[in-house]
């Protein structure tokens, strides 16, 4: 039991550590002066909306290692990691760099490796893959105002 609530631990500070990461890309003043669609949320959701994200990935990410092992679920973990990594690449393309065209491109090859690891988590525990699905939702939408905030600011 000890190992498990350590590997809970261990799988959730992994996913902190994607959007620590990432947070380092702050909107600042070259966010606020893009037009937005009417449907963007306000600045204050997005911090605790990702922080309950990352801690459900966190989450499945351990129910898989739980059911499974590192071994058995080489597939499912693998994907995991990397969509962790394109997860914190997004936020540089998109605050840091100031390149939404680029940061849309690269949040569909994210959403892909969010359905991937999805799919593969389900295949292990059904449990682990709906714990991943507000986080493709939320990514699909992310993609959708990423989309219109390349679109009227181009």
């Amino acid at each position: 039991m000890k190992s498990s609530a350590i590997g809970l631990i261990a799988w959730v500070l992994l996913s902190m550590a994607a959007g620590w990461i990432g947070s380092r890309f702050v909107p600042g003043q070259w966010y606020a002066s893009l037009v937005k669609p009417r449907w963007t949320p306000p600045n204050s959701v997005f911090g605790p909306v990702w922080s309950v994200l990352y801690l459900l990935m966190g989450i499945a990410a351990w129910l898989v290692w739980r059911k499974a092992g590192l071994a058995g679920a080489r597939t499912a973990l693998s994907l995991y990691l990397v969509q962790l990594v394109l997860n914190s690449l997004w936020s540089f393309l998109f605050f840091g760099a100031h390149r939404p065209g680029l940061a849309f491109l690269e949040i569909v090859v994210l959403w892909s490796a969010i359905l991937a690891t999805t799919v593969q988590f389900w295949r292990v525990s059904v449990a682990a893959g709906a714990v991943m699905l507000p986080y493709l939702l939320w990514v699909s939408f992310a993609a959708a105002l990423n989309w219109k905030l390349w679109q009227l600011n181009a």
